[in-house]
């Protein structure tokens, strides 16, 4: 058994906060009560005085390039980020190789992830391949264990193919996942058309390229009925688009969701200029509008989940010409304060919505277990010393390719919790 003690609760699923003890038996929590003392000898008590107790965070876009890059990343390294970061959920892309198409790959990563002390798991691909041009066994890869469904990194262009995906996924209430790129309007990816790709002297990626298949996304849920999240939005017609769409319908509405990355709602299309390939992805960072107009999406539930793209690659990878250097940046370890720091601290959100961002809002789009605290539920936590001081470095991720590295930010994971068991200690040295 094990009692958090001492600590300022809050739950974003019942609005429910205050000071309050959570005892909690072998994967559950048993009691929230006001005060209380340990049941036993055996109990090990974990004094929270000062500290914000929460639900695990659920990030839904994680990238553990595993199998295929275990170079950039594994699942266990993986596993230890997200841990670090508070998160206990974390759902894995397909873009793997062999990608996650098929049983053997998915029932790999699945098997790999209950090893790690929290809980992974795995979108499976729309597409054999990601290729594009069929759609996988999604029933099959649902039975044994898909959370979803996407072919994230790389966008759908058929429609007849997409509006055949939707069809499938609302039949088996899944949700399916959309990298929004029309790769026809882009010249060089990872960089925006503007400021930041005049600079380097490249066509870069135009906002077009993203409003254009959102667009036509958000139409082909609202005739379908599909659950769709559109994944890490940049552009401010975008955030509007989504807001449009879910306003269209109270009931056509509900099942529109759409996710920002802490990078997107942080930085602008001059952190590319001066952070280089390290502030290079897809979709890239646009424009200080953009930026805002994110913000306000996230402040007013247009935009409901926010997700890491945790997007880990080597030192040699990055050190490219900007060009040549994959898109991406790493997020499990940072996300937290960059949200405390930037949404919280700045007035923008509460804690309890940045909270519901972050853990219940992903867990609801998943159908999963989690994301919540209560009596019978799950015994995930995280506690977060909201005012001290972080400063990114000395990652557990096998990554480093990130901007943020010596920024001075607020919010430090103390403990996270999984299962009832202590997966991260601050105390702990990596």
């Amino acid at each position: 058994m094990l009692l958090i003690k001492n600590g300022y609760m809050i739950d974003p699923k019942s609005g429910r906060e205050g000071k309050y003890d959570i005892l909690t038996e072998g994967d559950k929590i048993v009691k929230i009560q006001r005060a209380m003392e340990p049941p036993s000898q055996s109990c090990e008590v974990i004094d929270a005085e000062g500290l914000l107790v929460a639900p695990g965070l659920v990030d839904v876009h994680v990238h553990f390039r595993d199998p295929g890059f275990p170079e950039k990343e594994d699942i266990f390294s993986g596993a230890k980020a997200a841990a670090r970061g508070g998160f206990t959920t974390v759902v894995m892309m397909g873009n793997t190789k062999p990608s996650i198409d098929n049983r053997d790959t998915l029932a790999y990563v699945l098997k790999k992830g209950r090893e790690t002390g929290i809980h992974v798991l795995s979108c499976a691909n729309v597409t054999p391949g990601m290729k594009g041009k069929e759609l996988t066994p999604m029933e099959e890869l649902a039975g044994l264990g898909a959370a979803g469904f996407t072919d994230d990194g790389i966008p759908l262009m058929d429609e007849a193919l997409v509006r055949a995906a939707m069809e499938r996924t609302a039949e088996l209430d899944m949700p399916i996942s959309f990298h929004e790129e029309d790769p026809r309007l882009i010249s060089e990816n990872g960089i925006n058309r503007g400021k930041a790709s005049e600079y380097f002297g490249i066509g870069g990626s135009p906002r077009e390229a993203e409003i254009s298949l959102v667009k036509r996304d958000l139409q082909m849920a609202l005739e379908t009925g599909a659950s769709i999240n559109i994944q890490h939005i940049s552009a401010k017609e975008s955030v509007e688009l989504v807001r449009r769409a879910k306003a269209h319908s109270s009931q056509k509405g509900a099942n529109i969701h759409a996710e920002a990355t802490p990078h997107h709602f942080t930085l602008t299309q001059e952190a590319a200029i001066r952070y280089g390939t390290m502030a290079k992805m897809n979709p890239p960072l646009r424009e200080e509008e953009d930026r805002l107009a994110i913000i306000q999406g996230l402040a007013d539930g247009t935009i409901d989940i926010i997700a890491t793209d945790h997007a880990p690659h080597t030192t040699e990878e990055k050190a490219r010409p900007v060009t040549q250097a994959p898109s991406g940046i790493i997020g499990l370890e940072t996300a937290l304060p960059l949200a405390i720091t930037g949404l919280v601290n700045e007035g923008y959100l509460t804690l309890s919505r940045l909270l519901r961002l972050m853990s219940t809002n992903p867990a609801n789009l998943y159908h999963l277990d989690a994301g919540y605290l209560a009596e019978n539920g799950p015994a995930d936590l995280v506690l977060i010393d909201t005012a001290a001081e972080v400063i990114p470095g000395n990652y557990a991720s096998k990554a480093s390719n990130t901007p943020f590295t010596g920024w001075s930010l607020k919010g430090k994971v103390v403990k996270t919790i999984a299962s009832g068991k202590v997966v991260y200690s601050s105390e702990e040295v990596l």
